[in-house]
């Protein structure tokens, strides 16, 4: 049974059940069947997969509707809206997952049903003192936009509705996305763009030195939708968004995705720590040097993961829920054994995490020769999960980059998976991916590792 468990969590690490998730609980029973296919798209806000673990703000909430009308869901990944739909009127998929805006085009095509979400597009401009609080306030202002694109238009109306004077500049790059043009204003190499309100909110999980409370558009409705010969699941699904558990689910999901902060935990310097011992890197010294030789680590880098992902905190618990000094998910630590409530021991969090780097080294010692380079894959994978890191050494074998090479090869592909361009191209298994902070998590983990080696023996 614990070998069958291990497998399993092999499996959690690779994040393989892309395409299949169970969502099984007691409820009301309605008339619907046992198991319900639902289409979806990979997005930041939808549906995408971390550290093994399946996510997203539509995904969570229809898992909530399958536990409260006791059926299991099966989930079928399109790769743009049009095979989303398509997919909906050849009945391959029953309901879709996703916000589909309610517009007369898609009216003819889908019955939408469920909770209406509205979003509108946004500037984004830093935060302080000197806020654009009026769009009058955007005459003579320069405001970044990828030319053609819907903030472009937008921006053109706008810009005829107060008279003209506002100065729209283009940025250049093939994969660029909102998400990098917001992440430049944060830096202060842009002074403003427009994006949409959820990407917006999305991305000041991240930032939280912009500010984007500025409406610029009219609200765009969206929501969930079925098939017209449907309409008995669509009210199923309406009686269900209404009840009490359902918005309150839906409010803490919200929350969840857009509104808890995302930015890295705040590091004090090592020698702060209130509870480590004089010349000890952390008070689980002892643990890391024991469990490293399960690995062939040195113990000092495994206490360079622990670090850097909770700064020693056993209590510390992520947006997405990954617990305790190596910041375990709580399916991947299932499936090698370890209950929740055990999550949080300082030994049993390190010991499973180290069974999750074995089945790692496992996985990529025939990919990667190079013992060095093949750590920071084993880095990057448990950081985002192997099939983000499978999918860029692929990406970088068909681009013509060095796939088994993570400094400017792998690390670059990997950010890519935040572009629909890539993480739909045909060698891509694993969906939406944001690289960036797998980057900067095998480049923390390096640098602190030097660190130890330098100041600890």
């Amino acid at each position: 049974m614990l070998g069958r468990l291990r497998v399993l969590g092999l499996l959690g690490v690779l994040g393989v059940l892309w395409l299949i998730s169970s969502c099984q609980g007691g409820g009301e029973q309605r008339p619907l069947p046992k198991t319900l296919t639902v289409g979806t798209l990979y997005s930041p806000t939808s549906f995408f997969i971390l550290r093994g673990d399946t996510l997203g703000y539509d995904y969570d909430r229809i898992c909530d509707f399958a536990r409260a009308k006791g059926i299991t869901l099966q989930f079928k990944v399109a790769d743009n809206m049009s095979h989303l739909i398509e997919m909906l009127e050849q009945d391959s998929v029953q309901v879709l997952a996703y916000e589909i805006p309610i517009t007369a085009e898609y009216k003819t095509h889908a019955l939408h049903c469920g909770a209406v979400n509205e979003t509108y597009q946004v500037l984004v401009q830093p935060a302080g003192d000197s806020l654009v609080t009026d769009v009058t306030q955007l005459v003579g202002k320069d405001i970044w936009v990828e030319k053609g694109s819907k903030y472009d238009s937008r921006l053109r109306n706008l810009n005829n509705e107060t008279g003209g004077g506002i100065n729209i500049r283009y940025i250049e790059g093939d994969t660029l996305m909102p998400d990098d043009l917001i992440e430049m204003v944060s830096d202060g190499k842009l002074p403003l763009t427009v994006v949409d309100s959820d990407i917006a909110m999305l991305n000041h999980t991240y930032y939280d030195n912009i500010d984007i409370n500025l409406a610029l558009s009219f609200a765009q409705r969206s929501s969930w939708a079925v098939s017209h010969q449907n309409a008995w699941l669509a009210d199923s699904i309406d009686a269900w968004a209404q009840s009490l558990n359902a918005r309150a689910y839906s409010k803490n999901a919200l929350r969840r995705y857009f509104e808890i902060s995302r930015s890295a935990i705040p590091h004090d310097t090592i020698d702060l720590h209130p509870v480590t011992p004089e010349g000890c890197i952390s008070p689980y010294d002892s643990l890391f040097r024991v469990y490293s030789q399960e690995i062939d680590w040195d113990w000092r880098l495994l206490a360079a993961v622990g670090y850097t992902e909770s700064a020693f905190d056993r209590t510390v618990i992520s947006w997405a829920g990954a617990r305790g000094i190596m910041q375990l998910m709580p399916k991947t630590a299932a499936a090698y054994g370890l209950e929740l409530d055990q999550i949080e021991d300082p030994e049993l969090n390190i010991r499973t995490s180290v069974k999750c780097i074995r089945d790692l080294q496992k996985l990529f010692e025939p990919l990667i020769a190079d013992t060095t380079e093949r750590v920071k894959f084993i880095l990057a994978s448990y950081n985002a999960g192997a099939g983000h890191v499978l999918d860029a050494i692929e990406l970088a074998r068909k681009y013509e980059k060095e796939p088994e090479v993570w400094d400017g090869n792998v690390e670059e592909t990997i950010l890519w998976k935040q572009n629909p361009q890539f993480y739909n191209d045909s060698v891509c298994r694993f969906g939406y991916f944001r690289g960036k902070q797998t980057v900067e998590y095998v480049a923390k983990v390096e640098q602190q590792f030097l660190f130890y080696k330098n100041k600890f023996n």
